[in-house]
């Protein structure tokens, strides 16, 4: 008889980042759907679900009430890093584990988080490194007034600067904020090779649509000259954005709809967000199959135990080898330009943290 393991899930399915929570709802549930019915695998999942609707108020106390009120240890959940920096106290305490299934912006690396999609050595750089190539090296910086923008943009500037380039602004909306015509009217004025996009949810939106009307207005601000770049934008939140004005933007993630080489799996996901989610599942199946008691341990014990590895999480910090994809939206879907294979996180930019040009040798290549 199989075991039965609680697993939670804290995802909101309201509020500014409902998109992209769903987008990693939907591949957490179709991974234990999945993992449910496996012959082969010793264990089902149960999921328990809390919804903090937007309100990152809630998301501790839910987690806390996750992890008090039922048996599950590890919960696959969290958007944006201010949620994810609330929960981790309360695993802390509890001796829980998030499994996080989205893009961010490194220099963390938690004993009780497992991180599943993409950091800075993985997405930033080499965008960065493919925009220096192509477009040049003169950058404008935008980004929303919290963690995710403030630490991406002090990382470009850097990188940027170090290139011996030159940021022409940087700039920032509140959270939810729609007012962007400040921001346009200082691109306009500046005149960069590349606009750099940390904004997330209504703001990212309503500013692609108003630089698309730049770019009709003044034919420099077109994608072939100064495109948008993106570290966080996938195929799950294109529905929110009208058609022509996500044309042209150049964003970097491990995974788009129909490209290939997604560990542990050859499928098509709805987007990265969806296939790291999925991923997470998929790796904590594994590991809690090794051996009877695994569902008790702590998540440094689980990895050191597992009789058949790590599932390609680095014990050291808990990030996991990703492919690294540039692509660019081409008739409303995203057209891969650049590929690496299976870059290992590397959150702390501890192999350094130059821009990363494509088939330039600094980009470490791991089996």
């Amino acid at each position: 008889m199989k075991k039965r393991i609680e697993l939670g899930l804290l995802y909101s399915r309201s509020g500014s980042y409902s998109l992209i929570s769903e987008a990693c709802r939907t591949g957490a549930l179709s991974a234990i759907a999945e993992i449910n019915s496996m012959p082969d695998l010793p264990i089902t999942f149960a999921p328990i679900e809390r919804d903090p609707q937007g309100n990152i108020d809630a998301y501790g106390p839910l987690c806390e009430e996750i992890l008090r009120d039922s048996d599950a240890r590890h919960v696959v959940g969290c958007v944006t890093s201010w949620s994810r920096k609330e929960v981790i106290p309360t695993l802390e305490k509890a001796g829980g584990t998030l499994w996080y299934a989205v893009p961010y912006e490194g220099f963390e690396a938690s004993d009780h988080v497992v991180y599943t999609h993409a950091c800075p050595n993985q997405h930033l750089l080499p965008l960065l490194g493919w925009a220096f190539a192509r477009l040049g090296r003169r950058g404008f910086l935008t980004g929303s007034n919290y963690i995710w923008g403030w630490e991406m943009n002090r990382l470009a500037r850097d990188v940027i600067l170090s290139a011996s380039g030159e940021v022409l602004g940087e700039r920032y909306l509140p959270l939810g904020s729609l007012d962007v015509d400040r921001m346009i009217n200082e691109i306009r004025a500046t005149r960069p090779n590349f606009i750099l996009n940390n904004l997330i949810g209504p703001s990212q939106y309503a500013f692609l649509e108003a630089y698309h009307k730049l770019g009709q207005e003044d034919a420099h601000f077109r994608p072939e000259t100064c495109p948008i770049l993106s570290c966080n934008l996938t195929e799950c939140e294109l529905p929110a954005i009208h058609p022509a004005a996500i044309e042209g933007l150049v964003a970097a993630g491990p995974y788009f709809r129909g490209a290939t080489g997604w560990p542990q799996a050859q499928r098509n996901f709805g987007s990265s967000h969806e296939a790291a989610a999925w991923s997470s599942v998929y790796r904590l199946a594994i590991l809690l199959s090794g051996h009877e008691d695994a569902a008790e341990q702590s998540l440094a014990q689980l990895l050191h135990d597992a009789p058949q590895g790590s599932e390609g999480i680095d014990l050291s910090n808990h990030h996991t080898a990703l492919p690294v994809l540039i692509a660019q939206v081409e008739n409303g879907a995203f057209a891969v330009r650049e590929r690496f294979e299976a870059v290992a996180g590397d959150p702390y930019l501890a192999r350094g943290r130059n821009p990363i040009a494509p088939g330039a040798p600094r980009l470490k290549v791991v089996s």
